[in-house]
C-alpha cells in the first residue's frame, strides 16, 4: 500500500488529506489525524475525491483551433504572438488571468514573466471575486495584508461573529471546529449576521437577519456603542493605533445608537441591543467574515468598520481574539503572498511604491518592471472587449462562468485576437472559446505548496503519473518564457527550485518591515521540501511558525500602528424598483464548488442539490405564481436564467438565493453570472455578487421530462441540467412547446436517427405520456421518460440502479417502460448525507421506526453527520 500525504484542493481550509493506493491503482483518501487545519475530518467534498481523478474530458494534448500540436508547435506559437501583439500595441496589450486553483509556485512564474520580463502588471486573479476586498482591509488597517488569527482561536474565543459566512456549507470543517468548541465550553456564544438564515445559524445563540448591504452600519452602530460604553482599550488604542477620532466621528454620524442601527438594518432593537451587550461584556472575540462582506460595491469599507471593533477594544493578537476572513480558495493567500493580483507585487511589496519596484527588479535581475498597477478582473475583460488588451492567458479558472455580466465576457473572449487557456478539462465554457488549448496538472499529479485562511503554507504532492501530454503550469509558463527569450531568469526544473527562489525573495532587504517572511527556507533543500510540515508564516530562522500576529502590538504600518478607518456607510449600487423588485443574492451550495468541473461527475456530490435552484421565501412565491419544485424565469436588463424553485422561510422576504456553480456544461440557461451587474469596489475592484435587482416569474411549461443516458449530451430543449448518476448520466427536462412527434424527439436525442438501434418506446396520446429506451445489445443505454405533468413521471432511482446491470434481467425490462420494479424495494429519497449516502425517505423511516430524538442518535443508527457534519443542520430539521 502506497501512502501519500497531500493536501485538500478545494476551499481555503486547507485540510490534510491522506492518499492510500493499493497495487491495482485504486485510491482511497482519508483525513490527516494530523495536519492542524482539519485534525482528522474532511468534508463531503475531500471525502469523494477519488470520485473526481479520471475526468471523462481530460484534456491531453496541445491543441490550436482544435487540432492536435506539439508542445513546441503550441509553445513558441503562443511566445511568437504575444511578442507580435507587444511589439506593435505595448506590452499592456496582453494579460494573464490566474487561479486561486493554482499552486504557489506556478502563481509565482506567472507573476515574474508578466511583471518582471513582459514589463505589464495585466496579471490578475480570480481571487479578484473572492478575497481582494479583505486584501485592501487588511493594508489600510494592519499596512500589509496579514489575517492575525489561527483556527485554534476559534477553540478558544468566548464569542464567535460569523458575518456574511455560511460557514457550515462552505468551510464545514471549521464549522465542526466550533460544533466542537460550543459542546466542550458551553459559555462560547455564536452569532450569525446574514440576510439569509444559513445552515450556520443552527449553531447560533442568536442570528440577525440584517438588510441586505447593510453591515458596515451594523458595525458602524457597534464601534459608536462600545465608545459611548467605556469599551475601550485605551492604552492600546493609544500606543498602537491611530485615526480613532475620526472612525468614531464618522460611526457615530452614521449609526449613533441601538435604536437608529436597528432601523436601517430593518432588526428588532432587542436583537441589536443584545449582540450589541455580548460583543462590549466578552473580552475573547473572534469575528469571522467572508463572502457576504467583500462581494460588495463598498467590501472594504465593511472590513474595516469590523477591524475598527476589534481595534477599539484591543481585542486583536491575543488567544481567541481577532478578526478572522475565511479564504475562499485553496491557495488565494498563496497568490496574494506572489503578487497574483494586478495591484501587487511578488512578496507583499506594493506596485505603487518605486523602491519596491526596484527591489523586486534587483532581485529578478529583469530587464522591466511594471511601473503601476494592472487591470482588475472586470476591467480585463472589459478593456478586451473595446480591443485594448488582444491577447489573455487564462490558467485554471473559467472566467465565462464566475465573473459578473458574463455575456460580456463571453463577448471580450470572442473579440480578444489570442484566447489561451491552461486546463486540466477540455470543455469548459471558458475553453471552448479558447484558440490554444494546454493541457495542465490537477490534483494529484502536480507538485507544490499552498497557503490556507490561518497563513499555513501545507505540500501537495503527486500521487498519480502525468496523464497524456499534460505539465504542470510553472512548467508550460517557463517553457514560453525561455522561447520568448528569457531562459536565463528562467532555468526552472522542479518547484522545489521555484520555492527557494519566493523564499528568498520574501527575505530580500526585508528588515523586518515586512511581516511576509519566508526567509528560514531560502536555502531548503529537495528534501527538506519535500518533508516540509504545514508551517503559518512568518517563519522564524529556527524554522518555527507564527500561530498568531500583532502580539506586541506593532504593525506593518509606517508608523507602525494600526489604522482605524473612517467609514462612510454606502448601500448597494442595484436598487429594488417596481420593475426589478427582488435583491438576488448569489453563493456556495454544500456539495459543489466553483463550476462543477470536478465536483459535477461525482454521483455522491450531485445527489444531494441535483438542479440549479432559486431559494425564495413562501409568500413571495405565493404572490408571483410560482410553485415548489416547478420552475422560474429570474431576469433584468442584463439576461435570464431557468432554475428550480424552492421555497424556505429562511430566505428573507423581497430576496432570491441562487447558487453560483451551473455552466452552460451543466444546464442550458441557469449561469447566475449572466444576471449580475459589473459592479466593483472602487478600491478592491471586487464585483458585487451578492446584490442584483431581478424580477421572477413562473416558467410555463407544457411538459416535463427526464432522460438517462451512459452518454453525456446536450438535449435541445428549454431547460435541461445534467446530473451525474452511478454508471449514467441523468437530466432532468422542460419546454415551453410540445412535440407532435415524441418518437422522431427520441430518436433525434438518443440514437442520431440510427434505425438499427434496438428500441422500445410507449405512447399514452390521452395522457400525453411518452417513455422510450434504447439497448445495445442486452444493455440498457439510455431511457426516457415525457409527461404533461411533473407529477406523472417516476422515480428516477431505480431506473438509475438498472445502469449498473451488464444486461438487463427479464423482471427488469418489463418494468421498464413502467419505470417501478415488479417487486418494490427501499427508496432512499433525496441524499441528505453524501459522505455516507444516507438519503431522506431513510432518515425519516428510521426516525419514526426507532424513535430517533438527536443528531447524534442518527448518526449512530445511520452513519449519517459523523463525518463533515455538515448535514447535521438537514439532520435537526428532520428531527424537527
Amino acid at each position: 500500500m502506497k501512502t501519500t500525504r497531500t493536501t485538500c484542493p478545494y476551499c481555503g481550509v486547507g485540510c490534510g488529506i491522506i492518499v492510500e493506493q493499493d497495487a491495482r491503482g485504486t485510491v482511497k483518501v482519508r483525513p490527516d489525524q494530523e495536519h492542524p487545519a482539519n485534525l482528522g475530518r474532511l468534508c463531503s467534498k475531500g471525502t469523494a475525491l477519488a470520485e473526481t481523478l479520471d475526468h471523462p474530458q481530460r484534456l491531453l494534448h496541445p491543441e490550436i483551433n482544435g487540432q492536435r500540436v506539439t508542445w513546441e508547435t503550441a509553445t513558441s506559437t503562443i511566445a511568437t504572438r504575444f511578442q507580435q501583439i507587444i511589439t506593435e500595441h505595448g506590452a499592456d496589450a496582453v494579460a494573464f488571468y490566474v487561479s486561486g486553483q493554482l499552486l504557489t509556485e506556478d502563481y509565482y512564474v506567472a507573476n515574474k514573466l508578466m511583471k518582471g520580463f513582459i514589463g505589464s502588471a495585466n496579471i490578475d486573479t480570480n481571487s479578484r471575486l473572492c478575497m481582494s476586498s479583505a486584501v485592501a482591509a487588511h493594508k489600510r488597517a494592519f499596512g500589509e495584508d496579514l489575517v492575525p488569527c489561527s483556527y485554534e482561536d476559534l477553540e478558544q474565543a468566548e464569542l464567535i461573529v460569523l458575518v456574511g459566512s455560511n460557514t457550515a456549507w462552505c468551510h464545514p470543517v471549521l464549522y465542526q471546529r466550533m460544533v466542537k468548541a460550543k459542546k466542550a465550553n458551553p459559555a462560547l456564544k455564536v452569532v450569525t449576521i446574514d440576510p439569509r438564515r444559513t445552515q450556520t445559524a443552527d449553531l447560533a445563540d442568536l442570528h440577525l437577519g440584517l438588510a441586505p448591504g447593510t453591515d458596515a452600519i451594523l458595525f458602524n452602530g457597534l464601534l459608536a456603542y462600545l465608545a459611548s460604553n467605556g469599551c475601550t482599550a485605551a492604552e492600546f488604542v493609544a500606543e498602537s493605533t491611530s485615526g480613532v477620532e475620526g472612525a468614531l466621528a464618522t460611526a457615530t454620524d452614521s449609526a449613533p445608537n441601538v435604536h437608529s442601527t436597528a432601523g436601517q438594518c430593518n432588526l428588532p432593537v432587542e436583537d441589536v441591543q443584545r449582540f450589541f451587550d455580548l460583543f462590549a461584556a466578552t473580552e475573547k472575540v473572534v469575528t469571522v467574515f467572508s463572502q457576504g462582506i467583500n462581494q460588495s460595491s463598498s467590501g472594504v469599507d465593511k472590513g474595516n468598520a469590523l477591524i475598527n471593533c476589534h481595534l477599539l477594544t484591543g481585542r486583536i493578537g491575543k488567544p481567541g481574539a481577532g478578526p478572522f476572513s475565511f479564504t475562499g480558495q485553496p491557495n488565494a493567500m498563496g497568490g496574494r503572498e506572489v503578487g497574483g493580483l494586478a495591484n501587487q507585487l511578488a512578496a507583499h511589496l506594493d506596485i505603487d511604491n518605486p523602491q519596491h519596484r526596484d527591489l523586486v527588479q534587483r532581485f529578478w535581475q529583469s530587464p522591466v518592471m511594471a511601473q503601476q498597477a494592472g487591470l482588475k478582473a472586470v476591467d480585463l475583460f472589459q478593456a478586451m472587449e473595446a480591443g485594448k488588451v488582444k491577447a489573455v492567458w487564462i490558467m485554471a479558472t473559467n472566467p465565462a462562468v464566475s465573473l459578473p455580466d458574463t455575456d460580456q465576457v463571453r463577448r471580450a473572449l470572442g473579440k480578444c485576437e489570442l484566447v489561451v487557456v491552461s486546463d486540466c478539462v477540455r470543455n469548459t465554457d471558458t475553453a471552448d472559446l479558447a484558440h490554444i488549448r494546454l493541457p495542465a496538472l490537477t490534483w494529484g499529479e502536480r507538485d507544490g505548496t499552498v497557503t490556507n485562511s490561518e497563513r499555513c503554507i501545507s505540500r501537495q504532492h503527486p500521487f498519480l503519473p502525468a496523464p497524456g501530454e499534460a505539465k504542470q503550469d510553472w512548467a508550460i509558463v517557463t517553457a514560453v518564457a525561455g522561447v520568448m527569450g528569457f531562459a536565463e531568469h528562467f532555468p526552472y526544473q522542479s518547484a522545489h527550485e521555484i520555492f527557494r527562489e519566493h523564499a528568498a525573495l520574501s527575505a530580500f532587504e526585508n528588515d523586518g518591515r515586512r511581516c511576509f517572511n519566508l526567509g528560514a527556507w531560502r536555502d531548503i533543500s529537495a528534501q527538506a521540501y519535500a518533508d516540509l510540515q504545514p508551517t503559518q508564516w512568518p517563519v522564524l530562522e529556527s524554522g518555527r511558525g507564527t500561530p498568531r500576529l500583532f502580539t506586541d502590538g506593532k504593525f506593518f504600518t509606517a508608523s507602525g500602528k494600526a489604522q482605524f478607518i473612517a467609514v462612510t456607510p454606502c448601500l448597494p449600487q442595484s436598487v429594488r424598483t417596481p420593475d426589478y423588485p427582488f435583491v438576488m443574492n448569489t453563493g456556495r451550495v454544500r456539495d459543489h464548488w466553483h463550476t462543477l468541473t470536478r465536483t459535477g461527475i461525482s454521483p455522491r456530490l450531485s445527489a444531494h442539490m441535483a438542479e440549479p435552484m432559486v431559494e425564495i421565501h413562501p409568500c413571495d412565491a405565493r404572490d408571483q405564481g410560482l410553485q415548489d419544485g416547478g420552475l422560474a424565469r429570474i431576469h433584468n436588463a442584463l439576461g435570464e436564467i431557468l432554475v428550480r424553485v424552492k421555497t424556505s422561510r429562511d430566505q428573507q422576504r423581497g430576496s432570491l438565493f441562487v447558487p453560483m456553480h451551473w455552466s452552460r456544461q451543466f444546464s442550458s440557461a441557469a449561469g447566475v453570472g449572466r444576471l449580475i451587474p459589473a459592479v466593483v469596489d472602487p478600491i478592491s475592484g471586487q464585483p458585487e455578487a451578492k446584490h442584483a435587482t431581478v424580477v421572477v416569474a413562473p416558467y410555463q411549461t407544457q411538459w416535463h421530462g427526464f432522460l438517462i443516458s451512459r452518454r453525456k449530451i446536450n438535449p435541445a430543449t428549454d431547460y435541461w441540467t445534467a446530473i451525474k448518476a452511478e454508471h449514467a448520466w441523468r437530466y432532468e427536462l422542460a419546454g415551453s412547446e410540445t412535440s407532435d412527434n415524441w418518437a422522431a424527439f427520441a430518436r433525434e436525442l438518443l440514437c442520431q436517427n440510427d434505425c438499427a438501434v434496438n428500441w422500445t418506446e410507449y405512447l399514452d396520446t390521452a395522457r400525453q405520456t411518452y417513455r422510450a429506451a434504447r439497448f445495445t445489445g442486452g444493455q440498457l443505454e439510455s431511457c426516457l421518460f415525457i409527461s404533461a405533468s411533473a407529477a406523472l413521471l417516476p422515480a428516477r432511482e431505480w431506473l438509475i440502479s438498472l445502469f449498473a446491470q451488464e444486461a438487463l434481467q427479464p423482471a427488469d425490462r418489463i418494468g421498464l417502460l413502467a419505470g417501478k420494479p415488479a417487486v418494490a424495494g427501499e427508496d432512499k429519497g433525496r441524499t441528505v448525507c453524501a459522505c455516507f449516502k444516507v438519503g431522506e425517505k431513510t432518515i425519516r423511516k428510521a426516525i419514526a421506526e426507532q424513535g430517533l430524538k438527536t443528531v447524534e442518535d442518527i448518526g449512530r443508527c445511520l452513519n449519517a453527520g459523523t463525518n463533515c457534519g455538515s448535514c447535521a443542520p438537514e439532520l435537526k430539521s428532520l428531527l424537527a
